[in-house]
C-alpha cells in the first residue's frame, strides 16, 4: 500500500473512531458511519477490520462494555441499568458478553476489582492522613493534592492519536512537536496536554487511546498526519500532581475511587485531561507537574 494511501485510510479510520466515541449512545447506523469515512459501508467494513483487528460492531460493543466495567468500579449503577446503557435488551445477554470480555460476570467483577482497589487505596492512605477535598498519593514519598472544582473554556488543539500503553506515547509527541506548523508557533502560552479515553485497569493495554495535543488558534492549518479538534469546556475536578508520571495511575484511582464518590459529583466519562506544566526532558521525574482535569456531569 502506498504511504499516501495508507495515511488517507488512517485518517478516515480516526474520523470513524472519534465519531463512534461521540455517538456511543445513539443507534448504530452503518450508512451514517460510512459517510463520515467517505467510503461505502462495505469498503469501510473491510478496511476498518483490516486496520484495527475489530469489526465496526465489535469495536462499538467493546467500548460500551468497557464503559460498563468502569462504571462497575466507580459509579453507583446497578447491573440492570448498565445492561440497558450498554444497549442490551436482556441482562442475560449483557452478562454473557461481559463475561466473554473479562472472564467473570459483572457482579463478580465489581466485587473483586473494588476489593483490590480498596486495598490499594488503604495502602496509600495508611501512610498519611486523607483530608477532605485532598488526596495523598505515595510515589517515592507522600504528596498532598488538593482537588478543586473549576470551570474552563473550550480548547482548540492539534493532535495525534496514540493507541497503546500511555507510557509509550513518546513517538507521537515527537512527531507532533516536530511538525513545521506546530514547531513554529509554540510559545509561552502553548499548552501541552493529553486526552486519555481509557482506564488501563479496564482496557487492554494495546487498545488504550490517547490524543497527544498542543493548543493552537484558528489560524493553524492541518498538516499531514495531524488533525485538530475542539475540547469542550465546562466544570472539571482539577488536581495538580507533582511527581513521576508512573504515579499518575494511582492518582486517578484515588480520585475516582475515593474522592469523587464522597464529593457528590459524577464524572462525565468521556475523557480525562492531563496538562503538562514541566518539560520531562529537562525536569527530574519527581519534579514533574501535571494538572489533571476530569469533566463533570452537570448538577
Amino acid at each position: 500500500m502506498k504511504e499516501a494511501t495508507r495515511a488517507a485510510y488512517e485518517e478516515a479510520i480516526l474520523r470513524v473512531q472519534m465519531h463512534m466515541h461521540d455517538t456511543l449512545d445513539e443507534p448504530f447506523d452503518a450508512n451514517e458511519i460510512a459517510s463520515v469515512a467517505g467510503f461505502s459501508k462495505f469498503h469501510l467494513s473491510r478496511l476498518f477490520t483490516a486496520m484495527t483487528g475489530e469489526s465496526l460492531l465489535e469495536y462499538r460493543r467493546r467500548l460500551l462494555l468497557e464503559r460498563a466495567a468502569h462504571s462497575l468500579l466507580y459509579r453507583p449503577r446497578s447491573v440492570v441499568d448498565l445492561s440497558a446503557e450498554a444497549g442490551y435488551e436482556a441482562q442475560e445477554a449483557f452478562t454473557r458478553a461481559f463475561s466473554r470480555l473479562y472472564g467473570v460476570p459483572p457482579g463478580e467483577y465489581r466485587r473483586k476489582l473494588r476489593s483490590a482497589m480498596r486495598h490499594r487505596l488503604d495502602t496509600i492512605q495508611a501512610k498519611s492522613k486523607l483530608y477532605t477535598l485532598s488526596l495523598t498519593i505515595d510515589e517515592g514519598g507522600a504528596k498532598k493534592m488538593d482537588v478543586k472544582f473549576e470551570k474552563h473554556d473550550n480548547l482548540k488543539v492539534a493532535f495525534i492519536r496514540h493507541t497503546g500503553p500511555y507510557e509509550q506515547s513518546g513517538e507521537a509527541w515527537n512527531r507532533l512537536c516536530a511538525a513545521p506548523g506546530i514547531a513554529g508557533r509554540i510559545g509561552p502560552d502553548t499548552l501541552f496536554l493529553s486526552l486519555c479515553y481509557d482506564d488501563p485497569d479496564v482496557t487492554e493495554q494495546g487498545k488504550t487511546r490517547m490524543d497527544v495535543c498542543v493548543t493552537v488558534d484558528d489560524s493553524y492549518e492541518e498538516e499531514p498526519g495531524i488533525k485538530t479538534q475542539n475540547i469542550p469546556g465546562g466544570e472539571f475536578a482539577v488536581v495538580v500532581y507533582k511527581g513521576a508520571y508512573t504515579g499518575l495511575h494511582d492518582a486517578y484511582r484515588a480520585i475516582y475511587g475515593d474522592w469523587l464518590p464522597k464529593s457528590g459529583r459524577e464524572p462525565a466519562g468521556s475523557f480525562s485531561m492531563e496538562i503538562y506544566h514541566t518539560d520531562c526532558a529537562s525536569t527530574s521525574p519527581d519534579e514533574n507537574i501535571t494538572e489533571i482535569r476530569i469533566p463533570l456531569l452537570d448538577k
